[in-house]
């Protein structure tokens, strides 16, 4: 059926459950995924949902009695959001199903996002996502609220997207520079965070599984995170500045957690100046340099690519942060086999390097070991060490520079909706043959003519450039009847290729067709090209990447040059730690760490045990709901299993009866 928004498929399925299929014209609706998501949601929750109480409230029914059902009926109405590419069994949803329905102050729920298939890049996000999960989120589920829920595949209540400045603010135009960040490069962690202001809370099921296409080639993957980097970035500041009244409406969120985010935010921003300090170690284990000439062979050669990101192609900046990851991978695998030989020169693991070293190890491994089904993905810890580097340090880099690039990056063709009329071939085919065998399709064709078509649009029928007959009135009929009820192109196509299912035209009814009409007024209809104001924008966006790569990289510059020079000073200001042997017994020599150093090294190791023991508390957690779920399943399955058999030997019996 033709619609205001662009077309629609209805499928009547089993059991009268209804399946639609919406087609969006790029020409009516504004593209990019926030606007497909509120032009669905204002269907399901405002036609399908408030609609049915208004006409009952214009049939006299009291007021207070609708409004209690509406209520009920929004605490009690899920919508599950999914990416195309997304995976996932029906107990995944009901685990999710279970969180909102136990906890009515849920607004939303997500389970554990697993990364398919194959390569180096894919290898590193396994590792990336298993760790993100294991540690972070169940720390933000314990502590707190989940930040994010994400959208391939999160369940969303109702009553918490129709709440007070949630779906309305959600659906406001971005018009300043943050704002494109925040709106539209992270759609759902922005929608979360207008949960968690609006008092939510936002829940983390590990046990709920699913499996999402991952990033296989460098460019996408950069691309990605690119989009990825900026809007956390702006929305976790946005949070945070308004943490004193998200405190007050908010009762998962406490002034501690604050307190953990701030120190999270903190470890992120100083996350390129981290790992310069890691290449400057490698640099002086492996090659025996000082210290401060090592620290500035680290520097250099990220600080020239942050020049070059300025004044090079982004297509450009990828294949240098490319080359420069490998160079990177091999000087990370050299200083692994370095500290792991200086450990086994010095005999002793207790030192400052030998404790870090082997406790992120242990760590990493213990908290592998209690998520059994997912213990392998330690063997891809190996790709995410070699590319540290690469993806706290260049695409740190890469994602600040290009800031100001709003584009999707991903998943994206270039727009086909302002092109040019399109020339294709048609045939008239004498003689078709065709044989289809497993997954191979062997087509013959004689054919007799050929004739071109020009297609206008998505929505118009083909024109084509066939002379019309001068003494046919027939023909003349024809064209008249097809200008007063023109046909939409897109449903002939359609209708042409559904051999299986022969597909029927329909039409909406008046009233949901003026519903799409206002709402596309109001919200969806495509924005006027001002390239006056489009020029203002990027110019905005470009003011505020430089803003913030300033801020950014100089708080990582003082960190550097803090630590640079109180290295200089030497051992007057430096720590002495003995060296100790796992025996107990101590040895004359000493080992010297920088306060700045020790301090920032205790700071991590503390925020890594402070996760270690959230997880371990959200395992509890988990395995009681898992177990308790598995129980109530296997109930409901036996149910089912005797209700059938029954249904089965009634209908044998009514078979026997009447033979």
């Amino acid at each position: 059926m033709q619609t205001p928004y662009g077309g629609r498929l209805k499928y009547v399925l089993p059991h009268g459950n209804i399946l639609y299929i919406h087609f969006k014209d790029k020409q009516l609706i504004r593209h990019k995924k926030r606007w497909s998501q509120i032009m669905y949601l204002y269907y399901l929750l405002g036609w399908k949902m408030n609609r049915k109480y208004f006409l009952k409230l214009e049939d006299g029914i009291e007021k207070n009695i609708l409004e209690e059902e509406l209520k009920q009926e929004k605490e009690n109405t899920y919508i599950l959001a999914l990416d195309g590419d997304i995976d996932f069994q029906p107990s995944a949803l009901m685990l999710l199903v279970d969180r909102l329905k136990m906890y009515p102050e849920v607004g939303a729920a997500c389970g554990r996002i697993h990364p398919t298939g194959t390569g180096p890049m894919v290898w590193y996000q396994k590792f990336e996502y298993a760790v993100g999960h294991w540690l972070q989120k169940a720390s933000e589920h314990v502590f707190g609220c989940v930040l994010c829920s994400p959208g391939c595949f999160s369940l969303f209540r109702a009553a918490a997207l129709m709440d007070d400045n949630v779906m309305k603010k959600y659906a406001t135009t971005a018009s300043e520079a943050g704002q494109y960040l925040q709106y539209d490069q992270g759609e759902d962690r922005w929608l979360c965070t207008l949960l968690l202001q609006r008092g939510w809370r936002i829940e983390y099921n590990s046990a709920s599984d699913s499996y999402t296409n991952a990033p296989q080639e460098f460019k996408e993957f950069y691309n990605q995170r690119r989009r990825w980097g900026p809007s956390t970035l702006a929305n976790t500041l946005d949070l945070l500045a308004t943490g004193n009244t998200t405190i007050e409406i908010n009762k998962s969120i406490s002034r501690p957690y604050i307190l953990y985010q701030v120190l999270n935010l903190f470890s992120t921003i100083l996350g390129p100046s981290t790992v310069c300090f890691m290449i400057a170690g490698g640099f002086a284990s492996v090659f025996s340099l000082p210290v401060n000439v090592s620290l500035l062979l680290a520097i250099i050669p990220p600080a020239i690519y942050l020049f070059l990101c300025f004044k090079i192609k982004s297509d450009t900046q990828i294949t240098i942060a490319a080359i420069m990851s490998i160079f990177y991978a091999f000087l990370m695998l050299a200083t692994m086999l370095s500290i792991a030989g200086n450990l086994v020169k010095a005999g002793t693991i207790l030192t400052p390097t030998g404790l870090f070293f082997v406790g992120i190890v242990l760590l990493y491994t213990v908290t592998a070991l209690l998520h059994p089904q997912e213990a392998h993905l330690l063997v891809y810890g190996f790709v995410f060490v070699l590319s540290i580097p690469s993806a706290y340090l260049l695409l740190a880099i890469y994602s600040m520079v290009n800031m100001n690039n709003v584009s999707w990056g991903t998943r994206e063709t270039t727009s086909q909706d302002t092109a040019g009329p399109v020339e294709t071939v048609v045939k008239n085919v004498k003689f078709e043959k065709k044989c289809k065998c497993c997954c191979w399709n062997v087509q013959f064709q004689i054919n007799e003519d050929e004739k071109v078509v020009v297609a206008q649009g998505p929505t118009e029928a083909p024109i084509t450039t066939e002379p019309k007959s001068e003494n046919h009135p027939d023909q003349e009929k024809e064209e008249e009847e097809e200008e007063t009820s023109p046909a939409p192109y897109w449903i002939t196509q359609l209708q042409q290729k559904s051999s299986e299912l022969p597909l029927e035209e329909d039409t909406i009814d008046n009233d949901e067709a003026q519903f799409w009409t206002q709402l596309q007024e109001r919200y969806l209809k495509p924005l006027d090209e001002d390239k006056k104001k489009q020029k203002q924008i990027a110019e905005d966006l470009i003011a505020l990447r430089n803003k913030a790569t300033f801020v950014f990289f100089i708080c990582n510059a003082l960190w550097i040059v803090t630590t640079f020079f109180i290295q200089l000073i030497g051992q007057s200001v430096s720590i002495e730690i003995p060296k100790l042997f796992l025996n107990g017994s101590a040895d004359s020599e000493v080992f010297f760490i920088d306060p700045i150093g020790f301090f920032f090294l205790l700071g991590f190791s503390l925020l890594l045990t402070v996760q270690f023991v959230a997880m371990i508390w959200h395992r509890v957690l988990t395995l009681i709901h898992f177990v308790a779920f598995s129980g109530t399943e296997v109930k409901a399955m036996n149910i089912e299993f005797k209700k059938s058999m029954e249904e089965i030997k009634e209908e044998k019996n009514f078979r026997e009866n009447f033979l």
